[in-house]
């Protein structure tokens, strides 16, 4: 194993030791080892062995797999409802027999899916998706013609919701196969803007896998197809492709590309009032937030502070965005040095939108981070890493 692949779990040790407020002497004393062993681990230069994590993690008290990174589960509603979204996954072609609510009520159904998706209301999505998604398909089933293609858009918004349940808690596969499904439903649905939001989506199988090349490629080939002057909802498409293609090509190292994207978003969004389209929010403000986001991909934290300008999100946008917002704004106050101010961000993130800051590993690698960096940590910021799992 190199040298690189030690530092993470030697920097969860010194999290996690920092919260409880042991010093390396006391750490090595507790677990029968040496202070310059645990030293060396914190450093990254010595290799924490299986039975050196078992004493380490019984002198913490915390089981060893929380310092190698292994977490254990967060919200346990959300991960009990996970075997019956599979369940319905799985058969989705051959729905059991039941209720069929009308195309209206449906949508009103699926809005509120996807509003909950939007607001991070992951716990009241869980639990409304097993008896949503069967009943779509059963609606789908049971009409033709255009009636058959409006159940399939429902279908396909619906699966978008389903897939923020699975991506934000780490179900990778069972997101790739929801995508899937989201892909095939826009295809039935007849509408080229649903299936642009299905490829917007797309790219997180491609995040998953750290393949980024094909990501990249998806967004721009589905971008081209769309027209942006046809209509508003179109113009959206165009420049949320654009929006994400800047936040793929960043992550790549791409500068140049990605604030190419990024200014195709920004044409586009002077036309688009700033709402939902699709599942997907877009307008000046979103873009404003992405731009921020960009930088912090390049890893350019003077470019995103001077992105964000003491800039506020607005209410009216989603939570999960603004929430995100305040992640990478935090991100990019760490490496400029301002460390309280990146914990600030990161309350800021945590009331706007608690269920998604608890879950962004980003969240956890910074508090990690500014644990090591603070000899005596305040009780809310200790108090604030368990709430994440970071100590």
């Amino acid at each position: 194993m190199s040298l690189p692949e030690f530092v993470p779990t030697g920097r969860r040790i010194a999290a996690v030791r920092t919260g409880r407020r042991l010093s390396q002497v006391q750490l090595a004393a507790a677990a029968n080892l040496s202070a310059s062993l645990i030293r060396k681990i914190e450093q990254g230069s010595r290799r924490a062995t299986p039975a050196i994590l078992i004493a380490v993690g019984d002198a913490l008290d915390v089981d060893p797999s929380r310092l190698t990174g292994a977490l254990p589960p967060t919200d346990s509603r959300v991960h009990a409802a996970i075997p019956g979204i599979r369940q319905v996954i799985g058969s989705f072609d051959l729905p059991e027999d039941g209720p069929i609510r009308t195309l209206r009520e449906l949508d009103t159904a699926v809005r509120a899916a996807v509003t909950w998706r939007l607001e991070s209301q992951y716990t009241k999505l869980a639990k409304a998706l097993p008896s949503l998604l069967p009943e779509l398909i059963r609606v789908f089933h049971a009409h033709t013609g255009r009636e058959r293609e409006r159940a399939a858009t429902l279908l396909a918004l619906a699966y978008r919701a389903a897939d923020g349940v699975a991506f934000k808690y780490q179900y990778l596969d069972l997101s790739s196969r929801i995508i899937e499904l989201m892909r095939w439903s826009a295809a039935m649905s007849g509408d080229e803007l649903v299936s642009a939001a299905a490829a917007y989506v797309r790219t997180e199988v491609f995040f998953a896998d750290h393949n980024l090349g094909p990501a990249l490629r998806a967004l721009e080939v589905a971008a081209a197809q769309v027209n942006p002057g046809a209509s508003t909802a179109a113009a959206a498409a165009y420049g949320s492709l654009h929006m994400r293609a800047a936040v793929v090509a960043g992550r790549s190292g791409k500068a140049t590309t990605a604030w190419d994207h990024l200014g195709e978003a920004k044409e586009s969004a002077r036309h688009v009032p700033e709402g939902v389209y699709h599942g997907t929010a877009f307008g000046s403000s979103s873009v404003r937030i992405h731009e921020v986001s960009v930088a912090v991909e390049l890893g350019d934290g003077e470019r995103a502070e001077r992105a964000a300008g003491g800039w506020t999100p607005p209410q009216a946008l989603p939570a999960e965005r603004r929430s995100h917002y305040y992640i990478d704004l935090a991100q990019a106050q760490l490496w400029t040095g301002r460390r309280d101010d990146a914990f600030a961000s990161l309350q800021r993130a945590r009331k706007i939108a608690p269920q998604h800051t608890r879950e962004h590993p980003r969240v956890r690698e910074m508090l990690i981070t500014l644990l090591r960096l603070q000899r005596t940590p305040p009780d809310a910021f200790l108090s604030f890493a368990a709430w994440v799992r970071a100590i």
